[in-house]
């Protein structure tokens, strides 16, 4: 089979033949009934381009600043969790985010540390989540300046719903005897995912190492978890003081309302991403896509808007920066590169959304995507969420 594929899609057809049915179905997620992940790509569906025939620019650019990072193109890396798709994870999504000209984003619950991430190469946002107490999240934030990240990502929109309607996969809270035994026959049944693992010599990491401080226990990424289920919710005068302890560049994500959006300015956000979590959180939430123009046009340019949920192809970053957004950060997408090839399939991920980006700006008749604006689209009636 030819390593290289031409979309996220069949990016994900080649996860699908290669991962274990529990590890995939964790990719595919999608709380409750899944309307919400539903939503997040049929929205851009309903997004129409006015392109031009003649007079179209020779040369065009993709290239962009954000979080005062040169980035080839307008797309991040988003922080996700255990990347257990491959043995390598993030530090093979860092290495081709490198070689890319973006940013990687790692995830408190990543399952490689800080410092291995940073040393593949590419500029690091850390995310965290407010989880445990006021000096663990400090010494967090610690370790990651110490260790060069050159931003911070405060994620906000997780409510802990649970119940999916599709079947939550099994995932067990650490690889021993026991759980190889109960799992092999799934895991038999993707011989080349196995023999990934075996030549690496080692098993599927569950465990966040960025959530252990020096000479504690690595905890598992459930355990870690029910600590952040079990951590009160924050105040917006917690993320200001959480802001005010770090220097740099602040990302809230998770922002689909105007009105939360300029609280996260007040609270000294420098970039906001409007996001529903991937279809994570509260299923029936909007497409982010929808609730972008309000967000945008609230905050204005006191910051960079960013958008995550639903990305596949090119076209989705170049309809989401003409409604107000300045880049997009992609989750499942470069995940199912990442399951299908290892740092190469990342690669291959953002080489099609490039050529989708180049593609559109180029019909569009713009020669940078810089120029983008909304009217480049055809916006059908109803499409955007009022701003609360």
């Amino acid at each position: 089979m030819n390593p290289w594929f031409e979309s996220v899609a069949e990016a994900q057809r080649r996860a699908a033949r290669r991962l274990p049915d529990p590890v995939y179905k964790a990719l595919l997620a999608g709380s409750e009934r899944g309307l919400t992940i539903e939503d997040n790509q049929r929205a851009f569906a309903e997004l129409g381009f006015a392109p031009h025939v003649a007079g179209l620019a020779s040369v065009r650019s993709s290239e962009t600043t954000v979080m005062g990072q040169e980035l080839s193109m307008p797309v991040l890396i988003s922080p996700t969790g255990v990347q257990a798709v491959h043995p390598l994870g993030e530090v093979a999504v860092a290495r081709a985010a490198a070689s890319r000209g973006i940013v990687m984003g790692l995830s408190t619950f990543a399952s490689r540390s800080i410092e291995d991430v940073v040393a593949a190469g590419a500029p690091t946002l850390f995310q965290t989540s407010w989880t445990g107490s006021r000096a663990h999240l400090l010494a967090g934030l610690e370790r990651a300046a110490a260790a060069g990240a050159v931003g911070l990502v405060l994620t906000l929109n997780w409510s802990f719903s649970e119940g999916r309607d599709w079947g939550s996969p099994a995932i067990p809270t650490r690889i021993d005897l026991p759980t190889a035994v109960r799992l092999a026959p799934a895991v038999l049944r993707r011989p080349r995912w196995l023999a990934s693992w075996v030549r690496a010599g080692q098993l599927p990491d569950l465990t966040v190492p960025n959530l252990a401080g020096p000479g504690e226990r690595v905890p598992t990424f459930f355990e870690a978890y029910g600590t952040w289920k079990n951590t009160p919710p924050p105040t917006w005068d917690d993320i200001a003081w959480l802001r005010s302890q770090w220097d740099g560049p602040f990302l809230v994500k998770g922002i689909t309302r105007a009105d939360d959006a300029l609280r996260a300015v007040d609270a000294g956000a420098t970039a906001i991403s409007v996001s529903n979590h991937g279809g994570n959180n509260l299923d029936t939430e909007r497409a982010s896509i929808r609730s972008l123009p309000a967000v945008a046009a609230a905050v204005g340019d006191q910051v960079e808007v960013l958008l995550d949920g639903g990305i596949r192809r090119g076209s989705d970053v170049v309809k989401a920066l003409a409604l107000g957004a300045r880049a997009v950060l992609i989750g499942r997408a470069y995940l199912w590169g990442l399951a299908a090839n290892g740092q190469a399939g990342v690669e291959n991920v953002l080489d099609v959304l490039r050529g989708g980006i180049d593609s559109a700006v180029l019909g569009l008749g713009h020669s940078s995507v810089r120029d983008l604006s909304a009217g480049d689209l055809i916006v059908p009636k109803g499409f955007s969420s009022p701003g609360r």
